[in-house]
């Protein structure tokens, strides 16, 4: 029989951070992508950091196993990793083809959905709903 495990309140979990992580590489790379408009010395940065959201796209998939693992929950949150790492994926290859009319569009729509995914793990998290007091 599977036990249920779960954090304590307030705790940050390794999904949390690999996704918060996730989260700030994609604004770092709306950064660069609004820098290269006026510099291509920012094309560096913006290379670099498309390694590094890749990375981080491969360790949300690996915190979402991990959490799952442990307390035999939904496999739901792997699901969306794994299809935020195809996305990521599309990316890179779009970036590395120079295909700005695709990649731009797909860039504002990860981060979109990175921040979604952010604050609903951050609204399921325990503790993150305190009870509110009525008066």
């Amino acid at each position: 029989m599977a036990e249920q495990t779960t954090t304590a309140p307030g705790r940050l979990t390794f999904l949390h951070v690999a996704i918060a992580l996730q989260t700030l590489a994609l604004l770092f790379q709306a950064v660069t992508a609004g820098l290269l408009l006026s510099s291509s010395d920012s094309e560096v940065l913006h290379s670099v950091g498309a390694r590094v959201m890749y990375g981080a796209s491969m360790l949300y998939v690996l915190a979402a196993i991990l959490a799952w693992r442990p307390g035999g929950g939904s496999p739901r949150p792997i699901l969306h990793a794994s299809g935020f790492l195809a996305l990521a994926s599309v990316q890179v290859i779009l970036g590395i083809a120079r295909v700005p009319a695709l990649h731009v569009p797909l860039g504002v729509l990860m981060f979109g959905l990175s921040v979604l995914s952010l604050g609903q793990v951050a609204s399921s998290a325990p503790g993150a709903n305190p009870p509110r007091r009525t008066t």
